[in-house]
């Protein structure tokens, strides 16, 4: 009956192919969704935003790296805005940098690329809108830090303490718990494949590690987060740059071919272009997770600099570039560099990430991506507990017997799922996260007013060449946050 239930739910929000992530052990569980209703709502909230905001990832594309100059420092109340990226691109940054873009290659050729890198350009705008409401609508826990997200937005702003709670709950089952034990299964199938370690022992050793990193609560998480992200991104972008300069004499020919395969130009382009772009649109999408929710609690913790919610808006609009842009572009130069395009089709995603790495630099490449696999998964893992957590507060359970009960649940999770089958928990993952999509979505269009208002009072002090500082009352803004933030 459950399944039933899910499954039902998951057509409409995906829509059909959607169990074919059954068929790729140590795949996320949004790698291969296909549906019509939330690629459409994410593809309009992106273009929507893009057009509300100017264009504010094109016009402000320099100014975006700027600000996180001297954005280091974190504060007795919140993070620093680059424990705050690195905490979302701990989230982000997992086996769909990987394997999902094998699998776009795989279901839609070299033109998912191109495809790929236009959704993730107007996703950025969606990822600053989010990000926003999640810093002005923030509040302070009964720790004296920041917390926020969707819930506490969609409360605050539009009064809807219904709908904030039916995301919270959405996001506890999705992020709190059953996210963490898929990727914990990612770790332990690859760790027993490689090296034949017994599940058992691996998922025991993840939940030690994991346990050391989240007692710290989110400063014990960002700290780990500015460690691991910068040292993973870096060795895999550096290997990318390796395998790059090794055929550059092909490069000129390999970025023709995504940009003639994106728009049909070659032999069977008609069927291949619909594939393109459909693969290419949901890999983008579910790789930065712009509009899913879940960014905004990590943009909620950090202490802005400048003391703007608009700050965020940039940091976390480089998080949707770096990970899309930036680490999906590696891998998919790895594969089309290998030249084993054309055999793709019907082959893992991650397999296909190996045997192109091998083809560069041998057998050492299956041992470097197994290796890269574990530490974004686990990444992944760590971060998905601060997303639950910043919920916490919305129950009332930001005390520590609230806290012990969670990360009991979210340790106990891991292990099982470390050593479960998981298609089934991958349904209902898929189906907690689509419709925290969906809550999402409806409410940051919903709260385009505040967006665009607050958006533009940053954009007039900058202009004026003011340093741009927001208190309570510079912009009309829906509902009302909590007091003695702003």
């Amino acid at each position: 009956m459950i399944d039933t239930i899910v499954a039902a739910v998951n057509n409409v929000l995906w829509g059909e192919g959607f169990a074919v992530n059954a068929d790729l052990p140590g795949l996320g569980p949004t790698e291969l969704a296909t549906g019509p209703l939330l690629i459409y709502m994410l593809v309009f909230c992106g273009i929507w935003f893009t057009v509300k905001l100017g264009g504010v990832q094109f016009k402000h594309f320099f100014y975006m790296f700027s600000v996180m100059k001297g954005s280091t420092r974190s504060t007795k109340e919140g993070i620093s805005s680059f424990q705050a990226l690195c905490t979302s691109l701990s989230a982000r940054v997992g086996t769909g940098n990987l394997a999902g873009v094998a699998v776009a290659i795989s279901l839609g050729g070299a033109g998912a690329i191109f495809w790929m890198w236009m959704i993730a350009l107007i996703g950025m705008a969606t990822g600053f809108a989010e990000s926003v409401l999640g810093q002005l609508y923030k509040v302070r826990d009964d720790n004296g830090e920041f917390r926020g997200g969707p819930a506490y937005y969609i409360k605050q702003g539009l009064g809807k303490t219904w709908l904030a709670v039916a995301f919270s709950l959405c996001l506890f089952f999705g992020y709190g718990f059953v996210f963490s034990a898929v990727q914990a299964n990612t770790i332990t199938d690859a760790l027993e494949n490689a090296y034949a370690i017994p599940t058992l022992y691996s998922g025991l050793a993840i939940i030690v590690m994991a346990a050391l990193i989240v007692v710290g609560g989110l400063r014990g998480i960002a700290r780990f987060a500015e460690l691991a992200v910068p040292f993973m991104g870096v060795g895999y972008i550096l290997v990318a740059l390796v395998v790059t300069a090794l055929n550059i004499t092909e490069v000129p020919a390999m970025l023709a071919h995504i940009v003639s395969a994106a728009f049909g130009l070659e032999e069977a382009g008609a069927g291949a272009l619909g594939a393109a772009i459909k693969n290419g649109i949901q890999r983008g999408l579910y790789s930065n997770e712009a509009g899913s929710g879940s960014v905004p609690h990590a943009a909620a913790g950090a202490a802005p600099n400048p003391n703007h919610p608009v700050s965020q808006g940039y940091v976390q609009m480089l998080g949707v570039f770096f990970d899309t842009v930036i680490l999906c572009t590696c891998t998919a130069f790895i594969i089309l560099l290998a030249g084993i395009e054309n055999s793709a089709e019907g082959m893992g995603g991650i397999g296909l990430t190996q045997d192109a790495l091998t083809v560069h630099i041998g057998g050492s490449g299956t041992d470097f991506i197994s290796a890269a696999i574990c530490l974004f998964a686990f990444t992944s893992v760590v971060a998905n507990y601060a997303y639950g957590e910043s919920n916490l507060h919305m129950f009332k359970l930001d005390n520590k017997p609230g806290r012990l009960i969670y990360t009991a649940g979210y340790l106990g999770m891991i292990l099982w799922g470390s050593m479960a089958a998981l298609p089934t928990v991958w349904a209902m993952a898929d189906m907690a996260l689509g419709l925290m999509s969906v809550i999402n979505i409806i409410a940051i269009v919903w709260m385009t007013p505040t967006i665009v208002a607050i958006s533009k009072d940053y954009f007039t002090k900058r202009q004026r060449g003011e340093r741009p500082e927001y208190k309570t009352g510079d912009c009309n803004i829906q509902g009302s946050t909590e007091k003695n933030i702003w």
